[in-house]
């Protein structure tokens, strides 16, 4: 797997910023361009013996090498853990992130082969079990990061009121860098 080049990350945000000293595109106002630092190992390690998951290599390398969210698409990308620098406590922590982190949720198998098309209807929490919230889109849709089964590291949206819960990108590093360009 290749390796994440936070350096070039980190000037490709910087220079968003720049671009948009307003905060005017869409979620710049809640991720404000700032990325946290990456975690350390023993505390990805820690977080995946207690949810009973290995995540995605993409993603783990992502918090391990380049940060630990905010800046990406939609509102932010979510930490994995809570920030040790809370700077923007309003995008830290949400019911979808908290339902995440109940026991065993991460590790139930997720139960859908195919997307889901349109209007769901149905509780949300049954489908989205054995998946980790990225980040928040606004009106009800997340993003979110597949941890097992046959569409493990995929990233699917669900917007339980008119688009389902669908995939919009075959892994963490084509959808992040599709944000960052």
């Amino acid at each position: 797997m290749k390796s994440w080049d936070e350096g070039g990350v980190r000037a490709r945000i910087r220079d968003m910023a720049a671009r948009d000293p307003d905060w005017s595109r869409f979620g710049a106002g809640t991720h404000r361009y700032e990325l946290a630092p990456a975690l350390p190992e023993a505390e990805i390690r820690a977080f995946e013996e207690v949810h009973g998951i290995n995540l995605p290599a993409e993603y783990r390398s992502f918090v391990a090498e380049v940060g630990n969210g905010p800046a990406g698409p939609g509102h932010g990308l979510m930490p994995l853990t809570v920030p040790r620098l809370e700077t923007h406590e309003d995008w830290a922590v949400d019911d979808e992130w908290e339902e995440d982190r109940l026991p065993g949720r991460l590790a139930q198998l997720f139960l859908l082969t195919e997307p889901l098309p349109g209007r769901i209807g149905a509780s949300t929490g049954e489908l989205t079990g054995g998946t980790l919230m990225l980040a928040e889109e606004g009106c009800g849709i997340y993003i979110r990061l597949i941890l097992n089964g046959p569409r493990r590291g995929e990233i699917w949206q669900i917007d339980p009121d008119w688009g389902g819960f669908v995939p919009v990108s075959p892994c963490f590093r084509t959808w992040y860098t599709e944000w960052v360009q």
